[in-house]
């Protein structure tokens, strides 16, 4: 449970690649914001910074100057090929076959020609890697989103995403090959290695961001409701009438 929450924290790091380092517009106190419970979820956040200074980026940054970038890229593959059977799931699960196919297609080129996933032949191939997680599922089954809740060490999240992350972590096949006695060193070890190589790539953007946010939760917050919100639009891309709101925004007045 405690790798898999650092593999998290560091996803959620990278979730502020591709923005701006400003606050967003919005106070904490917006009601759209749907964070009730605003006061608890800075206290995990101060906490979850603590632990990110003082054991998560230390350790990536030793993992990043030790390991050759080649190295590197071939971690982060395999890592990501493990997952690539619950994300087809999840797809079949959301009705997007194409997605699945891409994904189930995806693992067999780059488990068999990728030498187990080391190697990423498959998106050479114009096979790009696709979203798919069960929090997204639930979106597409009409679940809503929920209070907005920062988790311990597994970083930003709500009420529907946390069950969602609950299912994918009890279903992922990574726990559930081999022994009772090696399940769980191969949880950690691809837990380990998957958050300390997703860290390693996002010093210097988060270092940036911190150092020029006024307020850096309530900027991540809107960064990680910005990219969620475009990993649930995947979840209803065969859908033409999609009006897919803001989650948690709060509905204009009618005129």
């Amino acid at each position: 449970m405690f790798v898999r929450g650092l593999t998290l924290f560091a996803l959620f790091a990278a979730l502020a690649i591709g923005g701006c380092a400003t606050v967003p517009s919005g106070s904490a106190a917006d009601p759209s914001e749907n964070d009730p419970f605003e006061s608890f979820n800075r206290g995990v956040f101060a906490v979850n910074q603590s632990v990110d200074r003082a054991v998560i980026k230390p350790v990536a940054e030793t993992y990043r100057s030790t390991l050759p970038e080649g190295v590197r890229d071939g971690i982060r593959s395999f890592v990501d090929n493990l997952t690539e059977p619950l994300v087809f799931a999840n797809d079949l699960l959301q009705g997007r076959g194409e997605a699945a196919g891409i994904t189930g297609r995806r693992f067999l080129i780059n488990s068999t020609w990728g030498i187990g996933g080391l190697f990423d032949k498959a998106g050479e191939l114009g096979m790009p890697r696709q979203s798919g997680d069960f929090g997204q599922t639930l979106f597409s089954w009409g679940v809503v989103d929920g209070p907005y809740l920062m988790l311990p060490l597994f970083g930003p999240s709500n009420i529907r995403d946390a069950i969602g992350m609950g299912v994918d972590s009890y279903a992922s096949p990574i726990g559930h090959v081999g022994s009772e006695s090696t399940r769980g060193k191969v949880t950690v070890s691809v837990g380990v290695s998957g958050g300390i190589d997703e860290r390693s790539r996002n010093i210097e953007t988060l270092e940036g961001i911190e150092a020029s946010s006024i307020d850096f939760y309530a900027y991540l917050r809107s960064v990680w409701r910005q990219n969620r919100q475009a990993t649930l639009r995947e979840a209803r891309e065969s859908a033409p009438d999609d009006d897919l709101s803001d989650p948690g925004a709060a509905k204009a007045p009618k005129p």
